[in-house]
């Protein structure tokens, strides 16, 4: 719009600037064939009623002695005669006192204006900066004979017409101005008004989520094709409510249904050795055997054993499944984490707190948990390492703090990288695979975060970051 403004303003200056050109021309021309006009005439009129003495060439210049003088300054004209051959007679510039330049024409005008069919030719020349029109035409006397060549002069002074084409660009100027102002406010109004249509769907569509309960869009005033995109927004935001209450149904039912798999598997693993067991006992049973007693304590001993097995499958699935309370306490981290590592006896396990004292808002018993399981993991992969190493290091950063376990173990493979916190997932031959997703729950309930770099071979380094506040 104010590109169009702009451009029409500018091509209007150029259209009128030509014309006004065009429109001067024109009127110079007109102007000067009437002042030609009136002069011939009045030329005419002097050879034909007036003068005493013989019209000729010979007595032109008598005839127009003073008379030529008169003429000019009635018509504004410089008025020149001329002999047929082009040799100057009479002129009415300067005075009868003053020298004046006595050039004849050139044979080329002489030439043209005998050839010419209307006998007149019209020159526009320019000297310093001054306009001029001029014209060339033949004397005749009464009877039609050419007796002189008369070239009229005419100073085009265009000042007055300058001024108007001036003052009226000026006046155009400041109406095109304001006009380029007002499409600008306007301009800057109308996009502002569907702008903020725009960015308030933008702002929302940015925060929309799968997971989470979305806004619908309610706009006061809108265009009807802005009322179309909101409508088909909260249509979507509808039926993405609907979308995401039966996955999450469909996702906890699967879950349920993995975990009772997962569970049943787990308690089955213990009552295959303890059936066996039973059967066995019940088969060799002998109350008069003299080691009845060391028997019945080694089944015992056997049952107990699976006993526990399937407790701490419980246990372990009962800790999982129970979302961990934020309980905060001001605790001494440095402190906390010997105390997690003083129940491991290994010789390969090094702290290396990088603070004297550390503090931070959080659960003791939760964090003494986190370590507990990255160590244990960190020890089943160095199981076979010659000379196991796994550094626990301890340190500050900002308002976090930063808990780092690595090891010298056999890594992990990037084929399992991304399922390594998933639930029941495990590398080990036993075990549940729930440890290092509870310590994932545990960490994320206090808004931190926990993360992992591992080459086969090398080794694996796990990081946790937990907010000290």
């Amino acid at each position: 719009m104010i590109l169009l403004v702009l451009l029409a303003s500018i091509l209007i200056l150029v259209v009128t600037v030509y014309q006004y050109d065009e429109q001067t021309k024109d009127y110079n021309i007109q102007r000067f064939e009437r002042k030609e006009a009136i002069a011939k005439k009045t030329i005419e009129l002097e050879l034909t009623n007036k003068t005493t003495y013989a019209v000729n060439t010979e007595n032109l210049s008598k005839i127009f002695q003073n008379r030529i003088y008169e003429i000019s300054s009635i018509n504004k004209l410089n008025i020149t005669i001329y002999n047929l051959e082009g040799r100057l007679l009479k002129t009415s510039f300067g005075n009868a006192f003053e020298k004046i330049d006595s050039t004849p024409l050139t044979d080329i005008i002489v030439s043209d204006l005998a050839q010419n069919s209307n006998h007149r030719i019209l020159k526009n020349n320019e000297i310093e900066g001054i306009s001029y029109q001029t014209s060339y035409s033949y004397i005749n006397d009464p009877k039609f004979k050419r007796i002189g060549i008369l070239e009229l002069q005419f100073t085009q002074d265009n000042s007055e017409i300058e001024y108007e084409l001036k003052e009226f660009i000026y006046r155009l100027s400041i109406v095109y101005l304001l006009m380029f102002l007002l499409a600008i406010s306007f301009a800057y109004f109308l996009s502002s008004y569907i702008t903020q249509s725009i960015k308030t769907i933008s702002d929302k569509m940015q925060q929309t989520r799968l997971n989470e309960r979305n806004e619908k869009i309610i706009l006061n005033k809108a265009s009807s094709e802005i009322e179309v995109l909101v409508d088909a927004y909260n249509n979507m935001i509808d039926q993405l409510e609907e979308s995401a209450a039966r996955l999450a149904k469909s996702e906890r039912e699967q879950a349920w249904r993995e975990m009772a798999k997962q569970v049943a598997h787990e308690i089955k693993n213990p009552l295959t050795p303890m059936r066996l067991s039973v059967q066995s006992f019940e088969r060799k049973f002998n109350p008069k055997d003299e080691n009845i007693k060391e028997k019945l304590a080694e089944y015992s001993q056997t049952l107990i054993q699976q006993i526990d097995v399937m407790s701490s499958i419980a246990s372990a699935f009962s800790d999982f499944a129970k979302m961990p309370t934020q309980k905060k306490e001001k605790i001494e981290v440095i402190s906390v984490v010997k105390l997690a590592l003083d129940i491991f006896n290994e010789k390969s396990v090094k702290y290396q707190p990088k603070e004297q004292e550390l503090h931070a808002f959080l659960d003791k018993t939760q964090l003494i948990r986190i370590v507990t399981n990255l160590i244990k993991n960190s020890l089943q992969a160095t199981e076979k390492e010659e000379n196991p190493l796994i550094n626990v290091e301890v340190l500050s950063e900002g308002s976090k703090v930063k808990i780092v376990v690595s090891d010298n173990g056999k890594g992990i493979s990037d084929d399992v990288k991304d399922l390594i916190f998933e639930p029941k997932f495990t590398t080990k031959s036993s075990g549940m695979g729930l440890g290092l997703a509870m310590i994932k729950n545990i960490i994320e309930a206090y808004d931190g975060h926990i993360s992992f770099t591992s080459k086969e071979g090398i080794g694996t380094v796990f990081t946790v970051v937990l907010p000290k506040k």
